[in-house]
């Protein structure tokens, strides 16, 4: 590893089960990865003061106990507010994966305007499929016009889903008014061919405008529900040799390796 590669910090906790492909994802695009355990860094906050990036990955984290990563975003939100606060500030970047996406959600980084106290208010939630079952399978997700710079320009994306709370709900359509006006709507469900969801199955869980992902005002912290550390080489696609089939450009790699590639040249400074 390039001793001037970004260093990212993928946190881990009881149930995580993606941070194995999230670090290989990370230093397959060139980053230098420590994968912590939550209770290292909350006894040591200290730990992102040199960290450019922070990654919390997929999974049943505590078992999804209550709701969909609460306890670990409620972990974050009283032991580490203030820090993770000063870190996007500073310029770090936050993503989350699935239940990261969940957490990020519940730690109320997404909405820090809102809140009073340390304690955010909340208008925006991730809940149970519409459809009432655990959606896993391979979605198409594609980049908007958002606050999150790096995303700029990324072609439709095939990602898989695994999750039975992916639905993306906003208390008012005031609420989602306002994540287009701050342009915090940063990845959306399409079809195949990069037209609009129109609905299930293209949409696997029902979110509101086909959200797939959004992000805060700064853009240095984004959330999603699928997966791209799960689309890393071409095979790793069901369809991988058709897709191959129907394009003259050699696909050496998958597509999640370019939204990583992506995200850790941002944190690097180079989409600054």
């Amino acid at each position: 590893m390039h001793p001037t590669a970004p260093r990212a910090l993928v946190l881990r906790t009881a149930g995580i089960n993606c941070d194995g492909e999230t670090v290989r994802a990370l230093e397959t695009a060139g980053a230098s990865v420590d994968l912590v355990h939550l209770a290292l860094v909350t006894a040591e906050p200290a730990r992102l003061d040199d960290t450019n990036l922070i990654v919390i990955p997929g999974g049943f984290s505590f078992g999804d106990d209550v709701s969909a990563g609460r306890v670990f975003g409620l972990e974050l939100r009283h032991a580490l507010s203030e820090k993770l606060c000063a870190f996007v500030d500073r310029g770090g970047y936050v993503l989350g994966v699935c239940n990261g996406f969940q957490v990020l959600v519940e730690s109320g980084l997404f909405e820090r305007e809102l809140g009073a106290a340390g304690m955010p208010a909340r208008s925006i939630a991730l809940t149970a499929n519409a459809g009432g079952r655990f959606e896993c399978r391979w979605t198409t997700m594609k980049a908007e016009d958002s606050a999150c710079a790096w995303l700029s320009g990324m072609e439709v994306m095939p990602v898989p889903v695994a999750h039975g709370e992916g639905r993306f709900v906003v208390k008012d359509d005031k609420v989602l008014a306002r994540l287009k006006s701050k342009r915090q709507i940063a990845l959306r469900y399409v079809r195949a061919d990069g037209s609009a969801a129109g609905g299930y199955p293209d949409n696997p869980n029902g979110s509101v405008d086909d959200i797939a992902g959004i992000c805060d005002p700064s853009g240095r912290v984004l959330g999603l529900m699928p997966h791209p550390e799960r689309n890393l080489t071409p095979w790793n696609h069901p369809h991988w040799t058709r897709m191959l089939a129907q394009t003259s450009k050699p696909r050496t790699c998958g597509e999640g390796v370019l939204f990583y590639r992506r995200l850790v040249e941002a944190a690097a400074g180079v989409h600054a």
